[in-house]
């Protein structure tokens, strides 16, 4: 009776734990360098009246990976075939892992994206021109993108920063990870490739927001 009891105590706790792990996980998204680009950038780039053209859909609603691509180009080397993902912004931006910013020779910072004040400039260099922002690299803020009734259930809201665990060969754990909450997303962290190599995560892997 003593073992029945205790293994119904071990498959309570183990439920327990699986339905936990069910309620926190989220799918894994893993950001290679890419760009925004603004109407005015993308004319000067590929010529007037340009339009972006779209390869395939990402996991964001209304975001797509595009056909077009730019060298990006810094003070001390250069990636060509840096892919733009649409649709155009009002600002461009350049999204670089840490890694990259050695090869690039800048300094930038870690920032949500969007926040572009004070930030290094890089050259974009398209097949009809080149555009040299004066700012706009910036490594991305590790974040969650979810829907609000996603956020209540985890009794979490927009702007909020959790620790998230990942799982596999190199568990480890991110810390400051910034909640992303709208209507319009949908549910996925995303993480550069350094982040991502750190942890050895993948696309479509899961990993789990910490209680505290």
């Amino acid at each position: 009776m003593l073992n029945d009891a205790l293994i119904r105590l071990v498959a309570k706790r183990v439920m327990e734990k699986v339905n936990e792990y069910n309620t926190f996980k989220i799918p894994v998204g893993v950001s290679n360098r890419h760009v925004h680009v603004s109407q005015k950038d993308l004319e000067t780039l590929f010529g007037k009246g340009c339009q972006l053209t779209k390869k395939s859909d990402l996991k964001q609603p209304g975001q797509y990976a595009c056909n077009e691509t730019v060298t990006v180009r810094g003070p001390k080397g250069e990636f060509e075939g840096v892919r733009i993902l649409g649709p155009v912004r009002k600002q461009s931006q350049i999204e670089i892992s840490k890694t990259d910013s050695f090869r690039l020779g800048v300094r930038p910072a870690i920032r949500e994206s969007g926040d572009l004040e004070g930030t290094p400039g890089l050259e974009m260099i398209g097949p009809n021109g080149t555009v040299s922002l004066h700012q706009g690299a910036i490594i991305a803020l590790r974040h969650i993108h979810m829907r609000p009734e996603q956020a209540a259930a985890l009794g979490i809201k927009d702007k909020d920063l959790v620790e998230v665990e990942t799982f596999g060969e190199r568990h480890g754990v991110f810390g400051d990870v910034l909640i992303r909450v709208s209507e319009d997303y949908h549910l996925e962290m995303h993480v550069d490739l350094d982040e991502a190599n750190a942890c050895a995560l993948n696309n479509n892997d899961y990993v789990m927001i910490r209680k505290k």
